[in-house]
């Protein structure tokens, strides 16, 4: 500790003696890359300086009284991918131009990783930021099916409504996902049942932070941040913007349109937007899945005041969804059970001659071998949720002010949410299981005016959470109250080649359950440190080294939840005497960014003190996991785990028409004690192809290889997974006329209609994944 603190006082030191500087200036013109004409309007900012401006009608910007050094300049403009340069200020004048592209690969900015607008390129931490149009092209109900095709993030799953992201093989509690930047107050974290009410139809972009984020979103992010951004708006702009948007697939017979307008008027700016999304059962190559369908129908209104130095904004979301849970009912019924024999077998309690009842047995490799080419008879019953969520928000700021404090923003959150599990049996639905979460959130940040070289920023957040279930799986008897309350601080110290980064946060936690006579209350404090040093080895190349010391509270259903759970495959025990997750990690990285390579890569390794799992129980010792309730026991545990693994991503312009690009990534998780691996955890796997580039046209063949997860390599209650290439093929067409832009998509996926299995699927045994099929979009947008 004390040579951290030597260390810390010598970086300070030499920040704080770096000499005044020079200043400079910085001029361009931002033009569309599809026309070549210039784009009024656009944002133009300087991050790190706090400097901000706005286009001309000639498409013209300029900086003037740029202090020397390397700054990064970005861009921001409605439906354009958003860019960055790295540039070095002199005294001499600089021109950088733009050309702003509809369709890139990859987004080069996040606001994500620190909380303000940055380079992806500089960011500390490793970022997957992924375009709006990207995000039509593989448009879902959910979220997890959009970002299966990143580096290091897979797709856990009960059915195509309940994806949901997997970041380096950390899932559920471990994964926080954001709306805006705030909770989307959801309990898709829960169970693999439960979906996340993300509207994609409507997102700008979404940015996974991969790794611990825990300084800046709390210890629910100690695998990851996943933040779908729907709007970066903090400044007006006149007259209006919009798009439309029109898709459709085959597979599933999917169907939806989203629209959006956007009107300002002097310093107001109103924006409205709504949206619907139909896909019905999917097909693989053993058939329809049954009850696989799903709809959501959403939108929001907003308004906000934008003043010279600050802006203030109200809005109003609502999300209504209903999706199926596939085959759910053969897990509820103990249609799957079996007796020693491998025949259909009935739990009673009638005693048989060793006194024990009859001996059902849940044979997790007999449903493997039984369903391994052909798909289960369709259930009588079916299981559905039906979702609803309104979210309230109000958020504002202030900026370029002079003094210490150079900008500040808060936002305050209330979200109301219920899903129902619906039950249907012929024509006669019941509602078997209410689930309700209200959440009230705020949070305040400042930040720091950049001095020699220091800056920084630091706040509070918090959230009250009031969580209940009624019914047929109440899992916990009565109302769970929880509190959360966090402050935080993050310093940067940018030297010439470079750049460090420390900052800390304590939180504290607090269950309250109503029903005092059946659980405990209790609460937890922790700390989660963190450092980072960015070293520019050349040009356009950085080396990364981050340490995160991170705190996780454990989760309410870890905590208390008992009974039968559906949505994970396990009658569930949990534990009152659970401790707090302490993980250290550390992660090196290596980037590469130049006109026409790009690569990012990252190796990474965590070890995780206290890490809660799910242990199977075999109570009579008979060598056979105990069943209840026609499901699986499992009791919440914690031991010693380990996290490593690695994930790339890289493309080339080889030429002006042609590309290449390539994603990979692996991971090895496993409790330490017996080596034993730990359940769901993404397999290898590498995607890989080109682009043909020709003015508005791109063509990208690929091909997806994802590797094994063998008997050795699974979790006690998982089967091993066999491993896979598809072969997919994705294209757009770009044209602009006037104020519009036009885009024209076709992607298929699966072109040989490969039997295969998603290992993180909790019903990869009985439904595997989508086969063949093409997907089609438009989109058109006003500017």
């Amino acid at each position: 500790m004390r040579r951290i603190f030597v260390a810390s006082a010598i970086m300070l030191v030499a920040a704080f003696s770096t000499l005044a500087q020079s200043s400079g200036s910085i001029r361009g013109v931002v033009t569309s890359q599809v026309n070549s004409q210039p784009l009024a309007g656009v944002a133009v900012q300087i991050p790190q300086l706090r400097l901000s401006t706005q286009t001309d009608d000639a498409g013209v910007y300029e900086f003037i009284g740029v202090p020397a050094g390397r700054h990064s300049v970005i861009t921001h403009f409605e439906g354009f991918s958003d860019q960055a340069r790295t540039i070095v200020v002199s005294t001499a004048p600089i021109t950088v131009d733009f050309a702003l592209s509809i369709t890139a690969i990859n987004e080069q900015v996040t606001v994500t990783a620190t909380g303000t607008e940055e380079s992806v390129f500089e960011s500390f931490q490793s970022v997957n930021s992924v375009g709006g149009t990207r995000i039509k092209e593989q448009a879902s109900t959910s979220v997890g099916e959009i970002l299966e095709r990143e580096s290091g993030v897979g797709k856990r799953s009960f059915g195509p409504g309940t994806s949901r992201p997997v970041i380096r093989g950390f899932d559920g509690d471990r994964v926080l996902v954001l709306q805006d930047g705030a909770r989307t107050g959801s309990v898709g974290s829960q169970s693999g049942d439960h979906g996340e009410p993300i509207d994609t139809l409507h997102l700008e972009r979404l940015e996974v932070i991969k790794g611990p984020a825990t300084l800046l979103y709390g210890s629910n992010a100690i695998g990851g941040v996943v933040n779908a951004v729907s709007s970066d708006e903090d400044d007006p702009h006149q007259g209006l913007r919009g798009s439309f948007t029109a898709l459709g697939a085959t597979n599933n017979r999917q169907g939806g349109t989203a629209g959006g307008l956007e009107y300002g008027y002097k310093k107001i700016l109103f924006n409205g937007n709504v949206s619907f999304l139909r896909e019905g059962d999917y097909q693989t190559p053993l058939g329809r899945v049954p009850n696989s369908a799903s709809r959501s129908f959403g939108g929001g209104l907003s308004v906000g005041y934008f003043a010279k130095k600050g802006f203030l904004i109200g809005s109003l979301n609502f999300d209504r969804r209903r999706y199926g849970i596939p085959y759910a009912p053969l897990f509820e019924s103990g249609e799957l059970l079996t007796d020693e024999d491998g025949n259909p077998c009935e739990p009673t309690k009638e005693e048989t001659p060793n006194g024990k009842g009859a001996v059902c047995q849940y044979d997790i490799f007999g449903i493997q071998e039984r369903f391994a080419r052909t798909l289960p008879d369709v259930p009588g019953e079916s299981i559905d949720i039906r979702m609803r969520r309104q979210n309230f928000r109000v958020r504002g700021g202030f900026r370029d002010v002079s003094g210490p404090i150079a900008a500040g923003n808060f936002s305050i959150d209330y979200t109301d949410y219920q899903h129902e599990e619906i039950e249907t049996i012929g024509s006669v639905a019941d509602v078997a299981t209410t689930f309700t979460n209200d959440t009230f959130s705020y949070r305040a940040m400042l930040q720091q005016a950049n001095y020699k070289g220091l800056s920084g920023r630091f706040g509070f957040e918090g959230f009250n959470r009031n969580y209940l279930t009624v019914g047929a799986e109440q899992l916990i008897d009565g109302r769970v109250r929880q509190n959360n309350v966090a402050v935080f601080g993050l310093e940067e110290i940018t030297l010439d080649r470079v750049a460090f980064q420390f900052g800390a946060r304590v939180e504290h936690n607090r269950y309250n359950p109503e029903n005092r006579t059946a659980y405990n209350a209790r609460s937890f404090t922790g700390l989660s440190v963190a450092a980072a040093a960015r070293i520019r080895l050349w040009e356009g190349s950085s080396f990364i080294a981050n340490f995160t010391s991170a705190y996780r509270a454990p989760a309410l259903e870890e905590l208390y939840n008992e009974g039968a759970h559906i949505g994970t495959v396990t009658f569930e025990i949990g534990n009152e005497a659970l401790e707090r997750e302490r993980s250290n990690g550390i992660e090196l990285s290596l980037r590469q960014q130049l006109k026409r390579l790009r690569i990012n890569g990252s190796v990474f390794y965590y070890n995780i003190d206290n890490f809660v799992f799910i242990s199977p129980q075999d109570a009579d010792g008979d060598g056979l996991i105990d069943v209840e309730d026609n499901l699986p026991i499992g009791r919440f545990g914690q031991g010693k785990a380990r996290f490593v693994g690695a994930d790339l991503s890289a493309d080339a312009d080889l030429t002006d028409w042609l590309g290449i690009f390539a994603k990979a990534d692996t991971v090895n998780a496993e409790i330490k004690q017996g080596n034993t691996p730990l359940p769901r955890i993404t397999p290898s796997r590498l995607r890989t192809g080109v682009d043909f580039k020709y003015k508005g046209l791109s063509v990208r063949p690929e091909a997806v290889f994802t590797g094994a997860r063998k008997r050795d390599d699974v979790f006690t209650l998982e089967t091993p997974t066999t491993g896979y290439s598809l072969f997919n093929v994705n294209a757009s067409y770009t044209f602009a006329a006037k104020q519009t832009v036009h885009t024209f998509s076709v992607s298929s996926s699966n072109l040989g209609d490969r039997l295969y299995r998603n290992h993180l699927s909790f019903i990869k045994d009985l439904a595997p994944e989508p086969g063949r099929g093409f997907r089609f979009s438009y989109t058109i947008r006003l500017f």
